[in-house]
């Protein structure tokens, strides 16, 4: 029986991942589920799993989850150290599915005790790639792509040499916007950006679809996770997101992976890694399907994807100030305070201020320095956002 711990229980990843484990209860022993602010699908879902301890991030709530567990035999924690703590915890597995730079701390801990670390947590690779990667080879951990293009990417290169691709193609679903007039885009409300035309998402990350700084931050995460140069990495719009990579090779052939939009099959797969499981997934029908649509993005409308480019370009520390901005500039269009269209500019703004300042952004990658970059971008973004 496999010890398993799921960081970020209450979102979309972690209830996909607690899916798939409830079905199997007698092949896992679950250590520990964390959230946020949903006490009632945590504490449910911790009873359902007999997990040892339920932290959820948000000190306040202690007490309410506390309550939630009373009888149970679960041990309920709460805040920062908690988190830290439960990440301690011995597993041979643990997903790692908190939502932006906040996922870190716990993920590194986890590979400090060995742990086989699911990511879906793609600010970890963009703020920390090196880090977090020389982390688990000094611990013998190993991390798993659950992000559904870099786990097509790594399935694809099953067998292969690294030396033999030429490029790499993650796909986009182009978000909410694919479609808009140019000049529709900066009126663009948060309920309207909030809507995916594919699937159901946490408003965060269907916000940025819509933007593309979902598609920027894998476009880095392609480059840290399998060390492939800036030159090698592309995108494509791919509006039914059922092609999710393809990698080319030197011979002119192109790999794809296909499936239907369900994470489901990437958990599944660093789940149940090396083999393969038979999972609860729709069998894609391409008879039905008929046709498969590509285009290439366009930078007018997405003006994010450059910034990546920009990101690796310097590198150092900027893929922290980078994320930390776009949470910022995140959190200030759905407070109202910008527009759609002014979060990009205001990105790059922090990026050229923090890239200025000596002995930021080319520090050494350590903890302390990446939480630095990331204070000090998310202060210059607030700065940038009070000014406007």
């Amino acid at each position: 029986m496999r010890k398993v711990s799921i960081f970020g229980a209450t979102g979309s990843i972690g209830q996909s991942t607690i899916d798939l484990i409830g079905r199997d209860p007698d092949g896992f022993d679950v250590v520990a589920l964390t959230g946020g602010q949903n006490i009632a699908q945590l504490a449910a879902d911790a009873v359902r799993l007999r997990a040892d301890i339920a932290v959820t991030a948000d000190a306040a709530l202690l007490g309410a989850l506390q309550e939630a567990l009373a009888g149970t035999g679960i041990e309920a924690a709460a805040g920062e150290e908690a988190l830290q703590e439960a990440a301690a915890r011995p597993a041979d597995w643990v997903m790692s599915a908190i939502v932006g730079a906040a996922g870190l701390k716990p993920g590194l801990r986890a590979l400090e005790q060995g742990a086989t670390l699911a990511l879906a947590n793609k600010e970890s690779l963009v703020t920390a790639g090196p880090l977090l990667m020389r982390t688990a080879a000094q611990h013998g951990a190993r991390v798993l792509p659950v992000d559904s293009e870099h786990s097509a990417v790594f399935q694809a290169l099953v067998g292969e040499e690294t030396d033999a691709v030429e490029r790499v193609i993650i796909t986009a679903s182009g978000g909410a916007f694919r479609d808009w007039p140019l000049e529709k885009l900066a009126s663009a409300t948060v309920e309207q950006a909030s809507t995916h035309p594919n699937w159901d998402m946490g408003q965060r990350i269907t916000i940025d679809s819509a933007s593309m700084f979902n598609k920027a931050l894998e476009v880095i995460e392609t480059k840290e996770y399998f060390g492939f140069t800036p030159d090698q990495i592309e995108v494509l719009v791919h509006p039914q997101s059922l092609v999710h990579a393809l990698v080319g090779f030197r011979d002119g052939a192109l790999m794809a992976h296909l499936g239907v939009s369900d994470m489901r099959h990437a958990i599944g797969y660093a789940l149940n890694w090396p083999e393969r499981a038979e999972l609860p997934v729709a069998r894609l029908d391409l008879a039905q399907v008929g046709n498969l649509e590509f285009r290439a993005p366009d930078h007018a409308r997405y003006p994010a994807l450059r910034l990546a480019w920009e990101v690796m370009d310097t590198g150092g520390l900027m893929g922290a100030v980078f994320n930390a901005a776009k949470e910022e500039a995140l959190d200030g269009f759905i407070d109202g305070k910008i527009g759609f269209t002014e979060m990009t500019g205001l990105v790059e703004q922090v990026m050229g201020r923090c890239g200025a300042e000596k002995g930021l952004v080319d520090a050494a990658m350590t903890l302390d320095n990446i939480t630095a970059a990331d204070h000090m971008a998310r202060i210059r973004a607030r700065q940038a956002i009070a000014a406007k």
